[in-house]
């Protein structure tokens, strides 16, 4: 029988298998916002153009990228009031001092801050352990500075990892990952120190991914939004879900695209059975899953 490479960092349980819990005052489906904030090197180094995959690091694709720091992430604020929403916002640590405006509006609203690297212009993939270690480190012990405690979650750049992040993250405290789009609830991911919990984060329901790499048009995205909360609605009755959308702000921020994810976002909360759902963030569903029963949470 053929034999492929494979991990032995979570088992396959189906599903329909699992055992059954409610999030909290009975709800069923989990509904997470985050944002992507990031900070770019300027011609070196990673990062996204807006019209050709794989252009070199220049001027235009790097003004492109801080349109979201300067504009769009402030467009996302308003309308993350305008529908009361709560927000994760995964951030680049050089956040704090390159844009500490962001940061401070993030810590007036009570938003999580999720670690997101020092910077999206390197990749972990890229460093030998010592060097990864060093770069949590860095993260860590800044964002810790700022907040006054530690994050509790990390979202790597460009969700890339090496074969020992998580071991590193688990070390360093973390108590969950959103880098491993396997499910549509949390399970626990094995380290080499213990478990460490994954939170639903989308490969799909991600507007980099969509509009970017596919190239579907806001409405599009939008629509992708609608109908997966409409599907999640029903889904909820019988599993706990977790729907987690993904919004980096130099791409949906654009003020054309804004519409569509505005339209998207007022479907969701003024839906017919919200009722049911948890509008929350990625934090507070892994503190809710550490209290909850072991053997609750797959793994």
């Amino acid at each position: 029988m053929l034999t492929l490479p494979k991990h032995n960092r979570y088992d396959y349980i189906p599903i329909g298998e699992r055992k059954d819990y409610s999030w909290p005052g009975g709800k069923r489906l989990a509904f997470c916002t985050t944002t992507n904030i990031e900070v770019y090197a300027y011609r070196k180094g990673t990062g996204w153009d807006p019209a050709k995959k794989g252009e070199p690091q220049q001027q235009r694709n790097y003004s492109w990228r801080d349109y979201g720091n300067r504009v769009g992430i402030w467009r996302l604020f308003d309308m993350f009031e305008q529908f009361k929403l709560p927000a994760a916002h995964n951030i680049n640590s050089l956040l704090y001092e390159y844009y500490p405006q962001i940061t401070d509006k993030i810590r007036a609203r009570g938003d999580e801050v999720v670690g997101h690297g020092r910077t999206n212009a390197e990749r972990q993939n890229d460093l030998w352990e010592l060097d990864e270690k060093r770069l949590i480190d860095d993260v860590t012990q800044e964002m810790t500075r700022r907040e006054g405690k530690p994050p509790k979650g990390w979202m790597g750049p460009a969700a890339a990892e090496s074969t020992v992040t998580i071991d590193l993250l688990k070390e360093a405290g973390y108590k969950y990952v959103m880098d491993w789009p396997a499910d549509d609830q949390p399970f626990w991911l094995k380290t080499r120190s213990g478990p460490i919990l994954s939170v639903p984060y989308p490969a799909e329901l991600n507007d980099s991914a969509s509009i970017i790499h596919r190239e579907n048009s806001a409405q599009q995205f939008a629509d992708m939004i609608v109908d997966q909360f409409d599907e999640m609605i029903e889904q909820c009755t019988a599993q706990p879900l977790v729907m987690t959308i993904s919004l980096h702000p130099f791409v949906v921020g654009q003020p054309f695209r804004l519409p569509a994810l505005r339209g998207a976002l007022k479907h969701c909360v003024e839906h017919a059975k919200r009722d049911r759902v948890w509008w929350t963030t990625p934090g507070a569903v892994a503190d809710f899953c550490y209290t909850l029963p072991p053997g609750t949470i797959s793994g």
